[in-house]
């Protein structure tokens, strides 16, 4: 079974995860889910903001709109995914005593994130209505 296939149906039973290896100090895992709940709360935000730019923004020309809209609530759907993936990885390579998983979803993300600033930044500029 793949990596990817045992660590998503660890997202619906956690405690599997405490069976292996041994209990890391419990600030590790405290801060483990602190990182979790900001991950989730970065993706309340980007859907939020999705949100408002298809409900405020109702005189810019309807493609931008949509677009922008849903670039933010993609971002914010990834985000709230890698949330629990992240978790469920992290908390494995502790008790393991495995080094912590890289990721490259945080650039991917920030990169998304400033490209559809970047267009926002041009449709503030340019004032393109519907």
């Amino acid at each position: 079974m793949s990596n990817f296939v045992q660590s998503l149906r660890l997202w619906f039973a956690p405690g599997r995860v405490r069976e292996e290896g041994e209990t890391p100090d419990y600030r590790f895992s405290l801060a483990n889910e602190r990182t979790f709940l900001a991950w989730l709360r970065t993706a309340l935000a980007l859907i939020g903001g999705g949100f408002a730019v298809d409900q405020f923004l109702p005189d810019l020309r309807w493609g931008w709109r949509i677009g922008l809209a849903l670039a933010l609530l993609g971002a914010g759907v990834l985000s709230s995914l890698r949330a629990v993936n992240h978790w469920v990885r992290c908390e494995r390579a502790m008790r393991r005593g495995d080094d912590l998983p890289a990721s490259r979803f945080p650039a991917v993300l920030s990169l998304a994130v400033a490209v559809v600033a970047l267009a926002m930044v041009v449709v503030v500029l340019f004032g393109w209505e519907g």
